[in-house]
């Protein structure tokens, strides 16, 4: 059975990294930085998708409750605010410096969750947090082509994420499986996103983007939309059948995997300290990791 949960792995390795570099080839790339549509446009189409699984039985998925959505709202605030904000990160951001900012959402967690537990300093942990908030402090004074805005929407991004993270932990009462949470997360994110694709802009500007007719174009929005609707079963199957430290770590090696392909695909503008950076901070991660063996928060 070891085997099976080896090929899961690698298959949500695969589609994490291919997931991220069409999501940055459309973003960076053909530059289409309107992140309403583009990830209204990954949210209606995973919604649809999903429920089409659920209604013909390819997913299980019970009956929502109006009272578990109600509840499960504040989660979906805070994802819309990751997929927005992470959108408009990787836009302006390489691939390894992303990875590498998104890493401090560890530091937003367990700051909340030594603020609601108060539990006892665990030093590995402690000391692996301190490594990836020192990386994601300094990378900005490096960073060869630094954007303000990109680190400003990156900071946001974590945020979400490790808010998040702790929402989901916090609120297991509300017996919600992760596929019909995302559920309530891509309805609630069509509907915010409908309505704020207007007044941010992004509507109208989409209507004069240059690319719009392109066939790149089209297939690089559908093909974001599948496969980002693919990495939520992945996940989801890779989380079932493994603890939270083992699937930590195919996370770790997806972002590594990631970040090491990354300069064969996209311009990728690094320095000697810059690099160093990203390496920190990964060890970090991965002593993170290491440190959860004995403890889950």
């Amino acid at each position: 059975m070891q085997w099976r949960r080896h090929i899961t792995g690698l298959a949500f390795s695969l589609v994490f990294v291919v997931s991220y570099f069409t999501n940055k080839f459309v973003l960076s790339v053909l530059k289409f930085t309107y992140p309403t549509l583009f990830q209204g446009w990954q949210t209606f189409i995973g919604a649809v998708l999903l429920l089409l699984s659920g209604k013909l039985g390819w997913v299980e998925m019970s009956r929502i409750t109006r009272s578990a959505a109600l509840s499960w709202l504040p989660g979906s605030f805070l994802f819309v605010g990751n997929i927005y904000a992470g959108s408009r990160a990787l836009s302006r951001l390489d691939i390894p410096f992303f990875f590498t900012l998104q890493n401090c959402s560890h530091v937003v967690s367990y700051m909340i969750f030594r603020v609601i537990h108060r539990q006892k300093t665990q030093w590995l942990k402690f000391i692996s947090v301190c490594l990836v908030l020192f990386s994601a402090i300094n990378l900005p004074l490096y960073d060869p082509q630094f954007d303000h805005s990109g680190y400003l929407w990156a900071v946001c991004h974590l945020s979400c994420v490790g808010a998040y993270s702790v929402f989901q932990v916090q609120y297991k009462s509300i017996n919600l499986s992760d596929l019909e949470q995302q559920c309530i997360n891509y309805l609630f994110s069509v509907l915010l996103l409908a309505i704020a694709s207007h007044p941010t802009g992004d509507l109208p500007g989409a209507l004069e983007f240059p690319s719009l007719q392109s066939h790149t174009f089209h297939c690089g929005c559908c093909l974001s939309a599948l496969l980002g609707f693919l990495l939520l079963l992945a996940t989801v199957k890779l989380k079932s059948g493994l603890s939270l430290e083992h699937f930590g770590v195919w996370i770790f090696l997806s972002k590594v995997t990631a970040m090491f392909l990354s300069p064969f695909i996209f311009s990728v503008s690094v320095n000697a300290p810059s690099l160093l950076c990203v390496v920190i901070s990964h060890v970090g991660e991965a002593l993170l990791i290491y440190s959860e063996r004995d403890s889950q928060v």
